[in-house]
């Protein structure tokens, strides 16, 4: 009987020395795994986001012949006014970025629909890379800034401003050398009014209708909506 009772005592004791190891390794697992997935892109980051800057590339094509004689009359009322157009040039890294929420996704979508449109053919040739680029730069910047935990309406249009100063700054340097001090006043105002309205606003907007049509049911975003639902 005590043998018996010795060899009970010893499997319980065993059970709990299990018991406690499980424990006290669980927790180390549940808080890396959050990282990972935050920071760590995933294939369907990667194939989402490419869609999201050929389709933006393509939207450039189409503006890369319409937008100047669409911001002529800008141009005319106030030089340097017609930056404000430059708001179709630069939601690509917003909208990819307030997607994939992944650091980079900003550069990347930029850049990718940069690229499409250098690609097809455009008047600025190569150094719409340059562009591409620096835009993207500028609203990675503003997401970075936030610890890439910004998603609001805030953060897009902030997003968007640092993609518009961005643009300001990159078509002063190349393009307009030498340009009197008002006209890079206004065009700068101009292009970060227009990266905040259609870069940033119209991009938060884009991406809440297509959550909300379950299209993002893979990504933060569109589980942020579903939850509000």
């Amino acid at each position: 009987m005590p043998a018996q009772g010795a060899d009970t005592l010893e499997t319980r004791a065993i059970h709990q020395m299990k018991g406690t190891k499980v424990t006290t390794t669980a927790p180390s697992t549940s808080t890396s795994t959050p990282l990972r997935s935050r920071f760590q892109w995933r294939v369907i980051d990667i194939v989402v986001a490419s869609v999201i800057g050929v389709a933006s590339g393509l939207i450039f094509v189409v503006w890369n012949v319409a937008s100047s004689p669409a911001l002529a009359p800008f141009a005319a009322l106030l030089p340097g006014l017609q930056a404000v157009g430059g708001g179709f040039w630069l939601f690509a890294g917003v909208l990819t970025a307030l997607v994939i929420r992944k650091p980079g996704a900003a550069i990347y979508g930029e850049v990718v629909a940069a690229s499409v449109s250098a690609l097809i053919g455009n008047q600025w040739g190569v150094l719409t890379l340059v562009s591409g680029l620096t835009q993207g730069l500028g609203a990675e910047i503003v997401f970075a800034a936030f610890l890439y935990a910004n998603w609001r309406v805030s953060g897009a249009v902030l997003a968007g401003a640092g993609a518009g100063l961005a643009m300001a700054i990159t078509d002063l340097t190349i393009w307009y050398v030498g340009a009197e001090v008002s006209f890079a006043i206004v065009y700068t105002i101009a292009a970060v009014v227009g990266g905040m309205l259609i870069a940033g606003l119209l991009s938060w907007l884009a991406t809440r209708g297509l959550a909300a049509t379950g299209a993002l049911n893979r990504f933060g975003a569109g589980r942020e909506i579903a939850k509000r639902v």
